[in-house]
């Protein structure tokens, strides 16, 4: 009886010492995240084998494809700098963290500014035929992505600054999460870019 009442509630779950729970978490969020661009990268890909065009975009439409180069270059770069403030807080330099973390938001931001701004003067819309559509969805996705991402940034950015981070591996798993999600936004842009705005 004695026995029966010391157990309280369902077993401990069993934990792995190789991989923290909560890395494990955000790579299984990242394959799912895939899975989602996938079925937008489909969706485009079909549009422009199964609508007849001479070119792509189709005429009248043009791209941005310069400034979409500068936005590419600005998002790779914040890659670096996520990287600098990883390493920062892993060699105790709190400044180093916080600085990477802030240039880091501040490169991302000015990614999503030019993007809204190119949408501003792009010439054509969503509604604008299958082509519409599929740039402003996989673009779109990817933006709304970029803005969590630095959301994510912001709170880690505020969280350095109160000193909440250590070097321990524990210590740091808020900005290592950010981090590897920040990385795979910006490896998903390189694809985005290749596909809609080079091939």
């Amino acid at each position: 009886m004695s026995a029966h009442a010391e157990s309280h509630g369902p077993p401990v779950a069993n934990r792995s010492s190789r991989v923290d729970s909560r890395l494990l978490g955000i790579y299984f969020f990242i394959a799912s995240e895939v899975m989602l661009f996938g079925s937008f990268f489909s969706a485009y890909f079909f549009a422009r084998v199964a609508i007849p065009h001479d070119k792509w975009p189709p005429d009248p439409y043009e791209l941005p494809v310069y400034l979409a180069l500068l936005n590419t270059i600005i998002l790779v770069s914040s890659s670096f700098t996520m990287h600098w403030a990883l390493q920062s807080i892993k060699r105790n330099n709190r400044q180093g963290l916080i600085a990477g973390l802030a240039i880091t938001f501040g490169l991302g931001l000015t990614f999503l500014l030019i993007q809204a701004r190119e949408y501003t003067r792009i010439g054509f819309s969503p509604h604008d035929l299958a082509f519409g559509s599929t740039f402003f969805g996989l673009t779109g996705l990817h933006g709304c992505h970029v803005f969590i991402g630095l959301t994510l940034l912001l709170i880690a950015l505020v969280r350095a600054i109160r000193g909440h981070y250590g070097p321990s591996p524990h210590d740091h798993l808020g900005v290592e999460i950010p981090g590897i999600y920040w990385h795979f936004v910006d490896v998903m842009w390189i694809v985005v870019y290749t596909t809609v705005y080079v091939l």
